[in-house]
């Protein structure tokens, strides 16, 4: 039984370095958080001050949803947690969007702001490459037997849907490149450009290019594409939580930047992000 369970898990080894990686990866994310925006103001990014309604929303998803998964996950993978595969494979592809967009996504050439993020970039290189081994870690937790039983209806309509607003999504933000193109600025472009364009070259060429790919594989290889859909839709899933938080305190906050159409868009995403899932779960057994 205890050999089974080693060959479940990997090795003792793997089982318990990736899961104290995976607990002070959650303990991480709560001290930046606690340093940033949200409490202390240790932490100054340099960029626009309205910009840290954007942050304040982010860190608050860190510190209350994506810490204890990671904890408990963690602990739960010490233990041998059926659960521990779930809860850690929703983690890495965010924790990846995080650790870019809170790195590189600053207005590191301009003159008109100042920070020191700077001084915490080991604390963002442990985030990310932790993200990294829990990613393949997680992975090779799940089974090959998993088998699906979608209805080509019901697939239909998921898929019709799902995609329509991934389309609405990306058109908001082909919509502002053009206008960037066309006129040289756009909303909040002036202010903060690297975060203009981080936030929709990354949409755009993998968070949205994702979705369509869940999609696709659900018709394709529905059998072999069980965790490759727990990935995707932890990520989707932890994104749309955060973007959604930030857009409500942007709304909150008067954030010169927002747009009722954006969160309206995104809190009909989160529904059919959440529902979606329920969806795929559904439709597995193994």
């Amino acid at each position: 039984m205890d050999a089974t369970q080693d060959n479940e898990y990997g090795s003792s080894f793997e089982r318990i370095a990736v899961a104290l990686m995976a607990v002070a990866t959650g303990i991480v994310l709560i001290y930046l958080a606690i340093e940033g925006p949200l409490w202390l103001h240790h932490i100054k990014y340099k960029t626009a001050d309205f910009i840290n309604n954007q942050l304040v929303g982010q860190d608050i998803v860190n510190l209350f949803l994506l810490s204890p998964i990671l904890i408990i996950g963690g602990v739960a993978l010490l233990f041998k947690k059926a659960i521990a595969r779930y809860l850690l494979v929703m983690t890495p592809l965010y924790l990846i969007y995080y650790v870019l967009s809170y790195t590189i996504g600053w207005e590191w050439g301009s003159s008109k702001y100042s920070g020191n993020s700077e001084l915490y970039t080991y604390y963002f290189l442990f985030v990310l490459i932790s993200s990294l081994v829990m990613l393949l870690y997680a992975l090779s937790l799940f089974p090959g037997n998993a088998k699906s039983s979608f209805g080509k209806k019901g697939l239909v309509v998921y898929s019709v849907l799902f995609s329509l607003f991934l389309l609405i999504f990306a058109s908001m933000w082909i919509k502002e490149i053009q206008e960037v193109m066309l006129t040289g600025t756009t909303r909040g472009y002036e202010t903060a450009p690297t975060a203009f364009w981080l936030v929709r070259i990354f949409d755009l060429g993998f968070s949205i290019p994702l979705g369509f790919l869940s999609v696709y594989l659900l018709w394709a290889r529905p059998q072999s594409t069980y965790p490759i859909q727990l990935l995707f839709y932890g990520f989707f899933f932890t994104m749309i939580v955060a973007v959604n938080a930030m857009g409500l305190l942007m709304l909150v906050n008067h954030d010169p930047t927002f747009l009722m159409r954006d969160l309206v868009v995104f809190l009909s995403l989160a529904v059919i992000i959440f529902v979606g899932f329920v969806y795929v779960l559904r439709h597995y057994t193994h």
